[in-house]
């Protein structure tokens, strides 16, 4: 029984079909559950039998057969585009979509197989269907998009459509890092022809003249840099000697004199505001060593930033002057408050306490913009290496190393022809 479905499905014989339906309800799914590659839907599909697709599809327990795959991870409406069976491709994507949406094993699309077996209508039409950027730019496990396999297979009606109506992005690199353009020269295409004419009328670039967002941004910050230079090295040496002074001689002074006894026993040289002032002393050691230190580091980063990852440079720098500002900041408080009469001291430390709290806040608030921004432009610059699969290299190096150069060796004349689908035998009962 199981055998006389798929010799019907073979045939397009809807009669017999439905005869074996009706001897037996199940016989479509054990026909289908028993195949070891192609059940009767993948066989209808391949040979265009409209009618025997349509007979099954009215059975709606027999709908799980449109995502079944064959042993090349082929489900029947991807068999039916790549074999240009455009009334029962039509058929498949009424009955459902998503079956177009499935990659095959090899992670090709169905756009993939439609470029690669020369079926442009089939092309169009799902392509028409769908309307999805994504999709219509989705990778195969070569890092191909359909433009990189179209370019290929010099497919020239093909890529015009792409680039004019299909909405592909031209400059998207594969997993060698090759655009569509990398690839269209390296076959030995001259500039003048038809594709490369249509390709650069539509802004394709060779890889290396790809200049992307992030690298106009470091470019900008670069010019920025060189003209900033100067002018923060002036500032982070003023800092740097405000620190120093403060440290060596913090407000109060020192003692001129040794007291051994008495109610505030000091040596000569050391701070008087450690003894009238602990605590206040004890804030602006603290704060003031932090301003001293990152002043200095702001220098050496200055001095030496040349051999530090431009990415991670920027960040850093304006991190460790924020913080150089603030600290110092901090520290010109607690001294202003400590030299104020004690009469005064505690209006003048609201006062103060108000000016430095706005301040920080203004300061905190740009940091934090700031931290946000270049969070963003991380996050944009990891999105277009992504695009970029050579930014995987680490992840992926083993497999890269073993991957196939090529889809098919090229004849002798260096043109490569589509394959043609290999014909399905029919059995002889």
């Amino acid at each position: 029984m199981d055998r006389r479905v798929c010799d019907a499905a073979l045939e397009g014989d809807v009669t017999t079909f439905y005869q074996l339906i009706q001897a037996d309800p199940l016989a479509l799914h054990k026909a289908a559950v028993k195949c070891e590659d192609k059940n009767p839907l993948h066989l209808a599909a391949i040979l265009g039998h409209v009618d025997f697709v349509k007979a099954i599809l009215q059975i709606e327990s027999a709908h799980f057969m449109c995502w079944a795959r064959d042993r090349d991870g082929r489900n029947p409406l991807h068999l039916a585009a790549m074999h240009g069976k455009l009334p029962v491709l039509l058929l498949l994507i009424r009955g459902g979509f998503r079956a177009a949406l499935e990659k095959t094993d090899g992670g090709g699309t169905v756009l993939h197989l439609c470029i690669k077996y020369n079926q442009p209508v089939a092309l169009k039409i799902l392509a028409d269907k769908l309307k999805d950027p994504e999709f219509v730019n989705a990778k195969n496990e070569d890092g191909m998009t359909i433009l990189h396999l179209a370019v290929y297979y010099e497919q020239h009606e093909t890529i015009k459509y792409l680039l004019v109506d299909a909405g592909v992005e031209v400059n998207i690199k594969n997993a060698n890092g090759k655009t569509a353009l990398d690839l269209l020269f390296g076959q030995g295409i001259t500039k003048n022809s038809e594709i490369s004419r249509s390709l650069q009328e539509a802004g394709a670039l060779k890889a290396k003249d790809i200049r992307s967002p992030i690298d106009d941004r470091k470019l900008k910050q670069l010019e920025w840099f060189d003209k900033s230079r100067e002018a923060l090295m002036v500032v982070a040496i003023l800092i740097a000697t405000m620190a120093f002074q403060a440290g060596i001689s913090p407000p109060g002074g020192l003692w001129q004199d040794d007291l051994l006894e008495g109610p505030n026993p000091h040596t000569i040289g050391e701070a008087v505001m450690a003894q009238k002032h602990p605590k206040y002393y004890w804030l602006l050691i603290r704060t003031n060593t932090i301003a001293f230190v990152s002043s200095l580091s702001t220098i050496i980063l200055l001095i030496r930033g040349s051999s530090i990852p431009s990415k991670y440079f920027m960040p850093l720098l304006a991190f460790v002057m924020w913080l150089a500002i603030a600290t110092i900041a901090i520290t010109y408080g607690i001294a202003f408050v400590t030299v104020a009469p004690k009469g005064a001291r505690g209006r003048q430390l609201g006062n103060t306490s108000d000016i430095l709290v706005i301040l920080l806040m203004v300061w905190s608030g740009w940091m934090v913009a700031t931290l946000y921004e270049i969070n963003a432009l991380f996050k944009k610059w990891l999105k277009i290496r992504r695009m970029d699969s050579r930014s995987y290299l680490f992840f992926y190096f083993g497999s890269q190393v073993l991957s196939r150069l090529s889809l098919r060796a090229p004849r002798p004349n260096g043109r490569v022809t589509p394959p043609t689908p290999t014909p399905i035998p029919i059995p002889h009962p």
